[in-house]
């Protein structure tokens, strides 16, 4: 007996909710934000992510999606210091109903050199402080994931300084 592979599954009016990875990735005061190429959401900022592969880690799934959204080669010049607060995003239609839904697991991360470069999945990339953030137009929560992401950054560093 051979085993099918499922159909795929739309993201549109889903089922179930689907499953994502995020990275912030800190340098200093900043983090790094992309802009998203694809819909739902398309030029808004957010964190790099996207969805979990089967037989993927949260954090393999992260790097992943952030190797592929800045356009770097394996190798990635970041470190994974934390896992932060997932995030549930709904979309709903007129009626109510569950246009788009992920549940996003965030991760914190420390950039440790070089410059990204937008990918095929992001319109383009910038590094801003969280007072650059509140004037961007980003995704439902990132305010939320990126002061719990500096605060395990800084959390970090006190704890490295002592």
């Amino acid at each position: 007996m051979t085993a099918e592979a499922p159909a795929a599954e739309s993201r549109l009016f889903p089922a179930r909710p689907f499953v994502g990875a995020s990275i912030a990735v800190i340098r200093g005061d900043r983090v790094l934000l992309a802009a998203r190429a694809n819909e739902p959401m398309r030029g808004v900022w957010t964190l790099p992510g996207g969805l979990v592969e089967a037989g993927e880690t949260l954090a393999e799934a992260a790097l992943r999606e952030l190797s592929e959204e800045i356009g770097a080669a394996v190798g990635l010049p970041t470190e994974v210091v934390g896992v932060l607060s997932p995030t549930e995003i709904i979309v709903r239609d007129e009626a109510g109903r569950a246009r788009h839904h992920y549940v996003v697991h965030p991760h914190a991360a420390l950039w440790h050199g070089g410059e990204p470069v937008a990918g095929p999945e992001a319109l383009g990339t910038q590094w801003a402080t969280l007072a650059e953030v509140a004037a961007l137009a980003t995704t439902p929560g990132l305010s939320d994931t990126l002061r719990e992401a500096f605060a395990r950054v800084a959390a970090l560093r006190a704890g490295a300084a002592t």
